[in-house]
């Protein structure tokens, strides 16, 4: 089976990889006078990680649409911990609603894949507690490390008042207001893409592209928008390309990374948010990511199973398709996997509109990197 790229490198140098993102910025010599200034100085700190190796720019590399391109999952900060989820675009985040129930009563909403935390300070405090992640003891550790960094022992009194450090569950919730703040910055969601631009009359679409628009967003040859459009209308210059919604899409297990992590038992998503009712039609559901850079995050879904976009594409398609032949992942040579979680998927949505053929697969994947942020359109077909 062809592997995501972490798979062919040791966890060190993927560490390595990741302390590279951590230093592309150090703390600012002067003292933040804003939560968003303190929040971008929190943001690229590996001293908030037990062995001072991993900061959040580790796992959401800025260079990288804030993702991370090491592969599958993200190693840990112990240099030994292999994660079991794909680490997302921090980028359009803070559009992301709060965790809880839409209109229609439908879970929607909240970080992570299983929408666990409620909102993006909830989402900054999960990564330094986590023993794979930042490893870091408790609270009162993380606080410990704020402490004694000069700056920060300056700036947290300024902008939250006198003491605040004092008190570990004051001075976390502290520094996850400030990182929420940065992360809700217009560097993260800035709208210039291809598309962005297309849309103010700044840039034309190719033909190829266009079709795919065309296809993307009809209700009669494509089922992408059911998922994927969050906004009434097609032309939105605030689309951020996620229903927030919780869906089963019978994406397969990636064995692959399970054979590095150890882990088997069974990811079953929102059902494992403590938010949840332990209701049986919530496993095998996650969030909705965006699309907005999606042509340069791979790898894909929330597993990291799938390394290239058109893949993705075709791996849908094999709910349309009748033929045998279109069901065989590229990747593998293979046909797709089964499901992780064989109950609820969403076959309304997954089996609406006709199967597609490669014209429009090649389409679809041509306007998806058109929702490429100008600053990485570099990266496009590396």
């Amino acid at each position: 089976m062809k592997t995501a790229p972490i798979l062919s490198l040791t966890v060190a140098a993927a560490l390595a990889a990741g302390l590279a993102a951590s230093a592309l910025r150090a703390t600012p010599p002067d003292v933040p006078d804003s939560l968003e200034a303190l929040g971008e100085a929190l943001f690229f700190d590996p001293n908030l990680s037990r062995n001072r190796t991993q900061s959040c720019a580790t796992c959401h590399d800025p260079a990288y649409a804030f993702a991370d391109p090491r592969g599958a999952a993200s190693p840990g900060d112990d240099g030994n911990s292999l994660g079991d989820r794909n680490a997302p675009t921090a980028t359009y985040a803070a559009f992301v609603p709060p965790f809880g129930k839409n209109e229609e009563g439908e879970w929607w909403g909240g970080l992570f894949h299983d929408g666990r935390a409620g909102t993006l300070e909830a989402q900054a405090g999960g990564p330094p507690l986590n023993p794979v992640e930042m490893g870091m003891a408790d609270e009162a550790a993380v606080v410990a490390r704020l402490r004694e960094d000069p700056i920060y022992a300056q700036a947290f009194p300024k902008l939250f008042g006198a003491g605040v450090l004092d008190a570990p569950e004051a001075g976390y919730e502290a520094m996850t207001r400030a990182i929420a703040a940065f992360e809700r910055g217009p560097e993260f969601a800035p709208f210039d893409s291809k598309y962005d631009r297309f849309l103010r009359g700044e840039a034309e679409l190719t033909r190829q592209e266009e079709l795919g628009r065309l296809l993307f967003f009809s209700e009669q040859f494509t089922n992408c928008n059911q998922c994927h459009q969050l906004r009434r209308s097609a032309v939105d210059p605030q689309e951020t390309f996620s229903d927030y919604r919780f869906h089963n899409i019978g994406v397969p297990e990636n064995r692959d990374l399970r054979a590095m992590n150890g882990i088997t038992t069974a990811d079953l998503g929102l059902h494992g948010n403590p938010g949840v009712e332990a209701a049986a039609d919530s496993e095998g559901r996650y969030r909705t990511p965006t699309l907005r850079n999606v042509a340069v995050t791979a790898p894909y879904m929330h597993n990291g199973v799938f390394e290239d976009l058109r893949t993705v594409i075709l791996f849908y398609n094999t709910y349309n398709t009748r033929s045998e032949a279109r069901k065989i992942n590229p990747e593998t040579g293979a046909p797709f996997g089964p499901p992780e979680v064989a109950e609820n998927i969403a076959m309304d949505e997954l089996t609406d509109g006709p199967a597609l053929e490669d014209q429009r697969i090649d389409a679809l994947v041509a306007f998806l990197e058109t929702l490429t942020d100008q600053r990485y359109e570099h990266l496009l077909g590396e």
